[in-house]
């Protein structure tokens, strides 16, 4: 039996930039299920995304989707992608299986932490305080270059993960330290600045966008400090769960996390195009 894709819709040029296109997945021309591949909207034309992957359940366990995912791959060459990319939830294990065995590694993941109704207290000689105008210059201009500097180091070309990185705080901090919905804070102990935290107050619940300990202060537990510190903005912002992204590979981060009780809800995983 021959499986393939059919498009089931004509290509899509999107309001954000992106492409993308729905595909019928056919074995000997019988539709068995659908796949929905696009292009980034944050790293541009030259990755491709699985938006959608589903076969009928009388089809599923005979390779439908290994091979629709390949047939994938042959289409986002066709349109000049270089890289794959797919989020896939942590409870979908039979589709976290098919795109590892497909050769995707784990690129970052997202992580939740459902909170209780008391926040945590800081401990002795710590204190929060917004960021003034003056840190603020500063610490964008580096954070924007250790975000950019992330990307390239997982394979993003370097003027794609530049562009990344720029349109990103663009649009999340149109407004700079006045943005709506925004928090950008310094911890200090003993008086001094230790580190900054970076977390935006979405629609049910906070996120983490940055949490960074001064160089010269690392490794005396000011990140777990920090940690504390997002649940209790989340908290006393009456946000009952608490998000963050880490990347694969940030070791210290990830035995962080979990000590604290954060659980992975979702999985980037991505793949180059050879």
């Amino acid at each position: 039996m021959t499986t393939t894709l059919r498009p089931a819709e004509p290509l899509r040029q999107n309001p954000d930039g992106t492409r993308s296109r729905r595909y019928a997945v056919c074995v000997n021309s019988r539709p068995v299920g659908e796949i929905h591949l696009g292009t980034s909207p944050s790293l541009g034309d030259s990755v491709a995304r699985v938006l959608d992957l589903r076969i009928a359940e009388p089809d599923r366990r005979r390779g439908r989707g290994t091979v629709a995912a390949l047939a994938a791959e042959e289409v986002a060459r066709g349109w000049g992608c270089a890289q794959m990319e797919t989020m896939v939830p942590r409870s979908a294990d039979a589709a976290v299986r098919l795109f590892h065995t497909l050769g995707y590694t784990v690129r970052n993941r997202i992580m939740e932490k459902p909170l209780g109704a008391v926040p945590p207290a800081l401990p002795p000689g710590s204190r929060a305080r917004p960021m003034t105008e003056d840190e603020f210059g500063a610490w964008l201009e580096a954070e924007s270059e250790r975000f950019a500097r992330t990307w390239i180091d997982l394979g993003v070309p370097e003027a794609d993960a530049l562009a990344k990185s720029r349109d990103d705080h663009a649009r999340l901090l149109p407004h700079g330290l006045a943005t709506d919905g925004m928090l950008l804070t310094v911890l200090e102990h003993g008086g001094s600045p230790v580190g900054t935290l970076w977390v935006a107050l979405q629609e049910g619940r906070a996120y983490v966008f940055d949490v960074r300990t001064l160089p010269d202060h690392r490794g005396r537990g000011h990140g777990r400090t920090l940690m504390l510190l997002a649940e209790r903005q989340a908290t006393g912002s009456g946000r009952p769960v608490l998000g963050l992204n880490v990347f694969a590979g940030n070791t210290p981060a990830e035995r962080l996390y979990a000590s604290l009780g954060y659980e992975t809800v979702t999985y980037s995983l991505s793949k180059p195009l050879l």
